[in-house]
């Protein structure tokens, strides 16, 4: 039995191997070690001939599902080897086989999946710097691809699918991108099989699966990365799974084109799935969005949320039956009674073609095909062309209906293998052995009637136990009262069990037509469920119907909760919102009413909107909000606004906060620069760019450089030319900014009360003046001893005489848009003014280009600290020798001075 255990285990090395031995699933050697440490087991050891014992445990097989479970929630792979002969017709050993191997990405047991989220298997292929990727939903049967030029893109793509787990060519598990993205995505990289992704060998095991001569039948001939990177997950699969996989639905292309484009950063900045600060879906906009009735309606959604539409005819379609639903309340609430009774059909479904689908999927899925005959006609009903076009899809399922009616019982239980499944009069020959088990099963109730009248003995029990069998119970006081026709079987505590022969009889016909009953209803349901397999692909359709009823629905219903209006899709680039709101932050308030704002952009004269004004006052949400709003139209919602028209976005770009990737080794500023070079080199005139407080995680100089300088890219490089909203804390772009066309000045506006401050939450076309922080800081509750100190700070910066620059022999002596410089008298030189110019378009670079400022005087350009500066190589230099060369010349420069 050991030498069959290691022969099947080195077939799954990577796999924590559940062996079958009678009841219990075991494991043994460092797999029984892993097992009981991850599931909290006792673990044992079993005799090997030596000394030194075998460690072992094991876990209950009709419970074993719970455990392969748990481990595969904490990342293990775990092979199921089952008997796969009948014990008593074995010849020495009983063969055992692999029948299944669970890995992470290809759970499809109900009980741990959630309802409204898919569950993906990825797979990448890389060639070039190209990748080809695809992702499949086991339990769905959806499976998709695409391709991909540049490795951030597709880690963009990984970002949104979420993957349980990913497969890479064999060894390629330590490549540099298999690492960052196992880094990133925290997920299991696990490799596929010996050149499954070489595309010869994907295409093969392709075409060979879907029963189709080419891959034109998929439109892939022009992507060969995506077509070996799901030929490559199919294999691996095929090699986990060792059954049908004709739920699959033939893999489709990811179109760019057809949708906006949203990075990882965006995605988690406007909380569109999750929130930031605890990852709930409560505060997501998915959570706002969702009044889905169904699993498959949850999870479209999710999808509808993660990827808006591009395509003005698509977004109008959406528009108009969602315009329809919110119109007619009484048919959007009848939708929502009828839909509330339909099940997971894509799920359920895809456990038929698995074979795991046991009586009670079957019922659920007759239930709910029973329900589409009324769905269809109300859709029928409407003037929406995509609901008219969604009810002549809808299959007539009236055969599969009557077949799972006339075949199961109403309440089946939850084993197959416990009879009781099969409905009288679906099977003659099965009704047959019923009626043998019922008879009998009487004639036995009748009997403790009839020996007690026959003996006299009043105590006299019939019973049945799996050891024993049928038995008549007589207690120690009434033996002698035995017939002499009773034969003991069992001798008891306080009594004896004895058997007759006519009992016997009976039992054997009992337990024989019980046995061949079971078996023969087991074998009755197969058929009927592979049956309903026939049908399988016309399901799917019907699910994925429904699943689109229900997020139109979904958005129809949230559109009307919350007063939202219909938008208008524009031809051109302009964005005019008319008292637009933050959905989810109006959704929270509680009892206070928000405070609506307009928004004017395009790609002319309102291309960039500067935004100043204090922190807290509302310039993060307002511009989330727009892009929100955007967001929304182009999923096909309405959308919290007095009125909105909205030009087609390819990309919306957003760069909100930052935190350190401590990790991944970058600081809060790096994290921020990076986000904005993904910004800067992808953005295009259609995109929509939210920026946040960029620059501010440097020096004063340097950030107000960088920020201009974006401003400067963003409105005069025509390629990008992108419609912004650029939030700054920096009032001295506000100047520059009268230089460009295309630039628009806006505050939040405030009210200032004595010392403190009242939000107000509106849009003022105007630049504000100050930052009010140390208002900002009272409100947050600083103590107020350094609230008064701040005070006396801000009014020496501002008077020119800063306290501490007299003491340490600095003063001010350049002022640059409101901004102190502090320089050394002796070394510094003002910086020259900044001349107007008539002609704003011109003269922008050269005001830029003339705002620099030397680091020495002339006079000092030959001084041997300075020479010395010249020529470090500053790149070689630890933390602590830069200190100690600040030090060092820190004291050169007393010396020199003395």
């Amino acid at each position: 039995m050991m030498q069959q255990y290691m022969d099947t285990k080195a077939q799954a090395p990577d796999a924590l191997l559940f062996f079958r031995l009678g009841d219990f699933y075991e494991l043994f050697f460092d797999d029984a070690v892993t097992a009981a440490r991850e599931l909290e087991i006792t673990l044992t050891g079993r005799g090997s001939g030596s000394d030194e014992k075998i460690p072992m445990c094991g876990v209950p097989h009709h419970s074993a599902e719970n455990y392969v479970l748990r481990l595969v929630e904490k990342g293990y792979k775990v092979a199921i080897c089952d008997q796969v002969e009948d014990a008593s017709a074995a010849k020495g050993i009983v063969r055992r086989e692999i029948v299944r191997v669970v890995t992470p990405g290809t759970v499809i047991e109900s009980k741990a999946l959630q309802e409204k989220t898919n569950l993906y298997l990825a797979s990448v292929v890389p060639k070039d710097g190209m990748f080809g990727l695809a992702f499949c939903d086991l339990s769905t049967g959806e499976l998709s691809v695409v391709e991909h030029a540049d490795e951030q893109a597709m880690l963009d793509e990984m970002i949104r699918f979420q993957p349980a787990e990913v497969v890479v060519p064999a060894g390629e598990e330590n490549s540099e991108y298999a690492i960052t993205m196992h880094d990133l995505l925290r997920t299991v990289l696990t490799t596929g099989g010996e050149k499954t992704h070489r595309h010869d060998r994907a295409s093969a095991t392709l075409l060979e699966h879907f029963g189709v001569i080419s891959v034109d039948s998929f439109g892939l001939a022009q992507y060969p990365l995506a077509v070996s990177a799901a030929g490559m997950l199919l294999s691996y699969l095929s090699a986990t799974q060792k059954r049908s996989l004709g739920h699959l639905k033939m893999p489709a292309y990811i179109t760019s084109d057809e949708y906006m484009t949203l990075d990882s950063f965006s995605r988690r900045n406007l909380e569109l799935i999750e929130t930031l600060r605890d990852k709930g879906k409560h505060g997501a906009l998915l959570g706002l969005l969702d009044e889905t009735v169904t699993a498959m309606g949850g999870r479209l959604l999710r999808r509808f949320v993660e990827r808006p539409l591009a395509n003005k005819q698509r977004i109008e379609e959406r528009l108009d039956a969602v315009g329809e639903l919110h119109e007619h309340l009484l048919l959007r609430e009848d939708l929502r009674q009828l839909l509330d009774l339909v099940y997971d059909l894509e799920r359920l479904v895809a456990r038929v073609a698995y074979g795991s689908a046991n009586a009670r999927d079957l019922q659920a899925i007759g239930s709910s095909l029973s329900i589409l005959p009324h769905v269809k006609e109300r859709l029928a009903a409407t003037a929406s062309g995509l609901m008219q076009g969604i009810a002549e899809r809808m299959e007539d399922f009236g055969p599969v209906v009557d077949l799972i009616e006339r075949a199961v019982v109403d309440e089946p239980p939850v084993s197959l293998k416990d009879g009781g499944v099969i409905r009288d009069g679906f099977d003659e020959y099965l009704d047959t052995l019923k009626q043998a088990s019922r008879e009998g099963k009487r004639w036995i109730a009748n009997l403790e009637a009839t020996e007690r009248e026959k003996t006299g003995i009043k105590s006299l029990k019939v019973g049945f136990n799996k050891v024993f069998g049928y038995y008549i119970e007589v207690s120690r006081t009434n033996v002698q009262y035995v017939p002499d026709t009773y034969e003991r079987k069992q001798t008891l505590t306080n009594g004896e069990r004895y058997v007759t022969p006519e009992l016997k009889e009976k039992e054997s016909l009992i337990l024989e037509a019980e046995e061949k009953l079971i078996d023969l209803e087991y074998q009755t349901f197969v058929k009927v469920r592979e049956e309903v397999a026939t049908w399988l692909a016309k399901i799917q359709q019907a699910a994925e119907s429904i699943a689109l009823v229900d997020v139109l629905q979904s958005l129809a219903t949230v559109s009307a909760k919350r007063r939202y209006v219909r938008p208008v899709i524009a031809t051109d680039d302009r964005i005019l919102i008319t008292e637009g709101r933050h959905p989810v932050v109006e959704a929270m308030l509680k009892g206070e009413p928000f405070v609506a704002n307009d928004t004017v952009l395009d790609n002319a004269s309102h291309q960039i909107s500067l935004i100043t004004g204090p922190n807290m006052a509302g310039k993060s949400t307002y511009m989330r909000q727009v892009a929100l709003i955007v967001l929304l139209a182009q999923i096909g919602c309405f959308v919290p606004a007095d009125h909105a028209e909205i030009g087609i976005v390819d990309r919306v770009f957003t760069r909100i906060g930052a935190s350190d990737d401590l990790a991944g080794g970058q600081s809060t500023f790096m994290v921020e620069m990076v986000e904005l070079a993904n910004i800067l080199h992808h953005a295009t005139p259609k995109s929509l760019i939210i920026l946040d407080e960029i620059g501010r995680g440097t020096s004063t100089f340097d950030g107000i450089s960088i920020a201009q300088a974006v401003v400067e890219f963003l409105h005069q490089n025509p390629k990008v030319g992108a419609k912004t909203l650029f939030a700054t804390h920096y009032h001295e772009l506000t100047k520059f900014t009268e230089l460009f066309a295309g630039v628009r000045h806006y505050s939040t506006h405030v009210q200032e009360q004595g010392e403190g401050i009242v939000f107000l939450r509106k849009i003022l076309p105007q630049a504000a003046d100050r930052s009010y922080g140390i208002q900002v800081a009272k409100l947050a509750g600083l103590p107020q001893e350094v609230l008064v100190r701040a005070r006396e700070i801000l009014a020496e910066l501002e008077q020119g005489k800063p306290e501490w620059a007299e003491q340490s022999g600095y003063r001010p002596k350049a002022e640059l848009g409101g901004a102190m410089i502090l320089r050394e008298e002796a070394e510094c030189e003002a910086a020259p003014a900044i001349e107007e110019t008539p002609s704003k378009k011109k003269a922008g670079k050269e005001a830029a280009n003339s705002m620099q400022l030397s680091l020495f005087a002339d006079q000092a350009a030959d001084h041997p600290i300075v020479a010395e500066l010249r020529t470090l190589d500053v790149m070689k230099l630890t933390p602590l020798d830069a200190i100690n060369l600040i030090y060092q010349l820190q004291q050169r420069a007393r010396e020199s001075e003395a």
